[in-house]
């Protein structure tokens, strides 16, 4: 006696189903779970539901998940998707494509790595954006990448200067110059910024924390020097 044939094409409709509402369960750890599993066994049919979540994912070890569920699929197919995002009036929607990106590191992103990102009024949609850039910038492209980060030093508190420091250290020697004449800046904040970064380049065992203290300490006795 024949068995009935199984129906592969229903369960893997079946499949992709509860894959998709996994994805949107109230559990974290339930979406986790679903985002691993996509992740796992990629699927094109799951593309535009990973970048939908990823908009709207209020954990972060879940919006990782999602990120790397992403990058198991085809840049082909992920990296358009993902530009368009950067459009998003979403802020998280933006911040996340720009990770993503990063973490693909597909250079045919690079054009959409817009001087509006990369100064972005949302500090984590802008670091993630330095974070890409410095990914994605062509050769050649460092010193005026450099030119554009450099005018958002001073900016933010310690985690988004930090980001800032890192970005520009990782263009390599040849932001120097830039960043020499940024020591001059009017604004003590930038000049402090400035030293702090190039210090950081030269010791990056230093730390942060020390080489900003001391940045502020050269800054406020270069001030002083002046006006005696």
């Amino acid at each position: 006696m024949s068995m009935p044939k199984q129906d592969t094409h229903t369960d893997t409709d079946t499949d992709t189903v509860r894959g998709l509402q996994g994805l949107e369960d109230s559990s974290s750890s339930v979406r986790l779970r679903a985002a691993l599993a996509v992740g796992t066994a990629p699927d094109p049919r799951f593309i535009g539901k990973l970048i939908e979540r990823c908009a709207v994912e209020p954990e972060f070890y879940v919006r990782d998940m999602l990120t790397w569920a992403l990058t198991r699929h085809p840049a082909s197919m992920t990296v358009p998707r993902l530009v368009d995002e950067l459009r998003s009036e979403r802020a998280q929607a933006r911040s996340q494509a720009l990770h993503t990106l990063s973490k693909i590191g597909d250079r045919r992103a690079w054009p959409a790595i817009t001087r509006a990102l990369l100064t972005d009024a949302d500090d984590e949609v802008a670091r993630s954006a330095w974070r890409a850039a410095v990914v994605l910038v062509p050769d050649g492209g460092e010193a005026g990448l450099a030119g554009v980060l450099v005018t958002q030093l001073g900016r933010g508190e310690r985690e988004t200067q930090l980001s800032l420091s890192r970005a520009l250290i990782a263009l390599g020697e040849g932001v120097m110059p830039t960043l020499r004449s940024a020591m001059t800046d009017p604004d003590p904040r930038v000049r402090a910024h400035a030293v702090a970064t190039e210090r950081l380049s030269r010791d990056p065992d230093a730390g942060f924390e020390f080489a900003i203290e001391e940045a502020k300490r050269v800054v406020v006795l270069g001030a002083a020097g002046r006006e005696e």
